[in-house]
């Protein structure tokens, strides 16, 4: 009856790999709870702003990482990890406050456990798929909103869940044919066999600065604007 956690900021992880690792090769349900998961985390500066640390937990096999973009994603990544007895769960959570949004999809729970499902669809076949993690979902949400194209947000809450599933799952999340963009405030290796070309990922490829979180935002093009201009490309 009892389940061993720990948490700390997501940055900490590089010192956190050989336990987590450990777990994951011995298939312990451990549920890692990392928080502060991006650069907003703003003033403490690129020292604890975490860039690459997502993609090097994502690349140890049977650890799984879990990216809510909101709320109630996060609620039901806790139970997620709860569910599973095989291999530890990492939870990636973010510092700055998010809002909680409407849900396209009523089966969104049980979608969650096979990795992605869409949070809003358009009418007849999208112009554009944008597939988000974690905060940056909220984002292309507002994107989507401005860009004037049919538009159809994707939270992927695992990438390693999602690509586990068979390819009848993945395109009715995804359709073939449609241009896909990728959104996510961490480097992009990964991404590139989701996202249309490498110039449809919106990612940060080098190292955060120190600044309010909303001027990280707007340095790092990561705001409505600049999203809604990569989708309507």
């Amino acid at each position: 009856g009892l389940r061993p956690f720990g948490a700390t900021f997501l940055v900490f992880a590089d010192y956190m790999r050989p336990p987590m690792r450990l777990a994951a090769l011995m298939k312990l349900p451990v549920i890692y709870v990392m928080t502060h998961d991006s650069i907003f985390v703003g003033e403490d500066g690129p020292t604890h702003q975490p860039v690459e640390q997502i993609a090097s937990m994502r690349i140890i096999p049977n650890l799984r990482v879990l990216r809510p973009g909101d709320a109630e994603e996060t609620n039901e990544a806790w139970l997620m990890a709860l569910e599973r007895t095989d291999g530890p769960t990492v939870l990636a959570l973010t510092r700055q406050n998010l809002t909680v949004y409407p849900k396209h999809d009523g089966a969104w729970k049980a979608k969650c456990r096979r990795g992605a499902y869409v949070v809003r669809d358009c009418d007849g076949k999208p112009d554009v798929v944008v597939v988000a993690a974690g905060s940056e979902v909220e984002l292309a949400l507002e994107g989507a909103t401005k860009s004037g194209k049919k538009v159809r947000v994707v939270s992927m809450i695992s990438r390693e869940l999602f690509e586990a599933q068979d390819a009848a799952f993945r395109e009715t999340v995804i359709p073939k044919g449609v241009r896909v963009v990728v959104a996510e405030a961490g480097v992009s290796s990964g991404w590139e066999g989701i996202a249309s070309s490498k110039e449809d990922i919106l990612c940060i490829d080098r190292f955060g600065e120190s600044g309010p979180a909303k001027a990280l935002a707007a340095h790092f093009g990561f705001d409505a604007g600049t999203m809604a201009a990569l989708i309507s490309k």
